[in-house]
């Protein structure tokens, strides 16, 4: 009985680990992502189960979706990270989803492309939409 509550305990800590660390970008309902009414003229953008928009970078798109935002650029704009594989199709979100490899972590994509949100946005606010080659991603 007592090593099952270790265990239990452990993977408690652990879970909320992940959660801290913006690793299981899931909702309750195992979405990566949802669509949000933004700022943006009432358009609707994908973004993350909190409310934190999420964009691509024009300087990957031309990569075909190769990780080019590393360093610095990393900091400013975070990888969206989730825990495991995502469904291609999600409910209620107009977008195709999958993830792509990032060291020994998946950063999620979105319509083919790295997920990354901006360090300065707050939830349902959107404020680098195309500045410097970011956008966010709008619901198809």
């Amino acid at each position: 009985m007592k090593t099952a509550t270790l265990v239990l305990a452990a993977a408690a800590l652990a879970a909320v680990a992940l959660v801290a660390n913006g690793l299981a970008a899931h909702d309750a309902m195992g979405r990566p992502a949802i669509e949000m009414k933004s700022n943006l003229a009432g358009k609707k953008v994908i973004a993350t189960p909190r409310r934190i928009a999420i964009y691509y970078w024009d300087v990957e798109k031309k990569a075909k979706g190769k990780v080019r935002c590393t360093g610095a650029c990393l900091r400013m704009w975070p990888a969206v990270y989730v825990a495991h594989r995502p469904d291609k199709h999600v409910a209620g979100v107009m977008a195709t989803f999958g993830a792509i490899k990032r060291g020994n972590k998946l950063q999620l994509t979105v319509n083919g492309l790295p997920a990354y949100t901006y360090e300065g946005d707050t939830p349902g606010v959107v404020k680098c939409d195309g500045v410097d080659g970011w956008h966010a991603v709008r619901a198809a």
